[in-house]
């Protein structure tokens, strides 16, 4: 299975390209997401984002509801909208033409440029790959029910995490469906579909549809 940040991601759609390319697989990355920001933000030209608050900075051109909040660190991209009610909770990197859903919370994330996560989402501890979807009411989950650490379940290969707090990796251009929930360390390939209210565990390959009942067929189109 293609499990790494080169076969998820296309990185010229996100300001933490340099920072990804230093690891080989993207739950490595989880852990410096916070100091990715502080470094970014400090850089940020101050005719385009508007350093509101300490260690927060926010694209001038972006649309932010006044009852959002947004705690730092925290970079919200070009043209980016931020509903009512988002609640982001510190060390997201949220990139151009996103979209931050009303009641839609976000944590220590990495959304590449033109994500959605519009209705009541809950996003931790994950990287959303270029124009990845999430259907109203999914989210993912990032701690096992045990509190151990997570391990990637892949065909039988258990690889670990060595990390409590794992959510989920969406390669560019992933549909999630309505209600449906993504446990610790899924990992879903490129131009992949999930059927609404699934319950997804383990990997999801590249340009397949992950049906409700947990099979997984090739899809016959891309997107």
């Amino acid at each position: 299975m293609k499990l790494t940040i080169n076969d998820l991601f296309d990185l010229s759609h996100t300001a933490a390209a340099e920072y990804l390319r230093q690891y080989t697989f993207p739950w490595e990355a989880l852990a410096g997401i916070g100091e990715l920001i502080l470094t970014l933000g400090e850089k940020l030209p101050p005719e385009e984002y508007e350093h509101t608050e300490e260690n927060i900075w926010i694209a001038r051109d972006a649309k932010v509801y006044p009852t959002a909040w947004i705690g730092g660190p925290c970079i919200i991209g070009h043209k980016t909208e931020v509903r009512p009610g988002a609640f982001i909770r510190g060390n997201a990197l949220v990139g151009d033409n996103c979209v931050v859903g009303n009641s839609t919370e976000l944590k220590n994330v990495i959304l590449f440029d033109n994500v959605q996560v519009p209705h009541y989402n809950y996003v931790g501890d994950s990287i959303l790959g270029y124009k990845a979807h999430m259907g109203a009411g999914s989210i993912t989950s990032n701690v096992k029910s045990d509190k151990i650490n997570v391990v990637i379940h892949n065909q039988g290969e258990e690889i670990p995490t060595n990390r409590k707090k794992v959510g989920a990796f969406l390669g560019d251009r992933v549909e999630i469906g309505c209600n449906s929930v993504l446990n610790p360390g899924t990992v879903i390939g490129r131009d992949a579909s999930v059927y609404p209210t699934s319950c997804v565990r383990g990997v999801v390959p590249e340009n397949c549809i992950r049906k409700l009942s947990g099979n997984i067929i090739p899809r016959e189109f891309k997107f």
